[in-house]
């Protein structure tokens, strides 16, 4: 059987991915850099030391992914559901997460830096050793259950709301 991996590639040479279903796959190591995976559906994939810089993933389907490791870096991850997506030491400086759902995401030693969250959802959330330096958090929620850095300025934590 062929990869799923080569066809995945062939299809982004001639026309891209956007809205394809993935889930369950064994994706990791991939370049999906600057790619349009817009709608994809990655539920449950694991997608561990893939490269999606410049990647445009909105409204994509993490949901249960394995992206550890990742780099993520200028990502666009708008409307993203990366529910109880693994994170864990993942490159996402400079991407755009405004209003991607993040329940429940592990996000331990993610980079973070320069990231758009505004109207993410944070709740449940571990993002203990993330580096949320310059970070726009405005009107990202969270709740009793989310693990927050002892980094966060006073202003990133005046523009979260409590859930």
């Amino acid at each position: 059987m062929v990869r799923v991996a080569r066809l995945e590639r062939r299809a982004a040479l001639i026309g891209g991915l956007e809205g394809r279903d993935l889930s369950g796959r064994d994706l990791s190591g991939m370049n999906f850099s600057n790619a349009n995976l817009e709608g994809v559906n990655f539920k449950g994939a694991d997608l561990s030391r893939s490269r999606f810089e410049g990647a445009d993933l909105k409204w994509a389907s993490l949901w249960l992914a394995n992206l550890s490791g990742v780099n993520l870096k200028g990502a666009d991850l708008s409307r993203a559901d990366l529910t109880r997506a693994n994170l864990e030491g993942a490159n996402l400086a400079g991407a755009n997460l405004a209003a991607a759902d993040l329940s429940r995401a592990y996000l331990e030693g993610a980079n973070l830096e320069g990231a758009n969250l505004e109207d993410a959802s944070l709740q449940g959330a571990n993002l203990e050793g993330a580096n949320l330096e310059g970070a726009n958090l405005r009107y990202a929620s969270y709740d009793a259950q989310t693990i927050l850095p002892p980094t966060l300025t006073t202003l990133q934590m005046n523009n979260l709301v409590l859930v």
